[in-house]
Parts: structure tokens; C-alpha cells; sequence
């Protein structure tokens, strides 16, 4: 446990900082969850959840969330189930 007043203020400053990572991972994963689902389905709008999906999966990068090679191999697949 921490101590220090410093110490105490990174711990509840950390917990926050997790919560709200965690949060944006997941709302990549919904996007990209949400246009494999449409994928599949034979929906409408699949090219806006591409593009919804897409962008989301750049937002993540842009965050430092996912490494770069993971974002583009995450795209790249995205692209290539949307062209079959």
C-alpha cells in the first residue's frame, strides 16, 4: 500500500487512467464486433460499420492503446472480409 501523499494521488490517478483505457479498447472491439456481425448477417449499413470500425481502430492506435501493426493488420482484415 502506499504511503506517501504522492504515492496515493498515482494510485487513484492510475485507477482512473485503467478505467478509461479499458474503456476505449472495448469500444473498439464493439465496433469491429458490430460490423462482423453485419458481415455475416448481410446487413444495409455494413459500409458504414466499416468505416465506423475503421475509424475506431485508428483511434485506438492514436492513443497508444494498440501498436501500429496491429492496427493495420486489424484494417487490413476488416477490408478484406468486407470485399468478399
Amino acid at each position: 500500500m502506499p504511503v506517501t501523499k504522492s504515492a496515493i494521488a498515482r494510485v487513484k490517478t492510475n485507477e482512473i487512467a485503467n478505467a478509461r483505457r479499458a474503456a476505449q479498447l472495448s469500444e473498439e472491439r464493439t465496433a469491429i464486433r458490430r460490423f462482423e456481425k453485419a458481415v455475416t448477417a448481410g446487413a444495409d449499413n455494413v459500409e458504414d460499420l466499416y468505416r465506423a470500425a475503421s475509424a475506431a481502430i485508428d483511434r485506438a492506435f492514436s492513443k497508444g492503446l494498440i501498436k501500429k501493426n496491429k492496427a493495420s493488420r486489424d484494417k487490413s482484415r476488416l477490408s478484406a472480409r468486407l470485399a468478399k
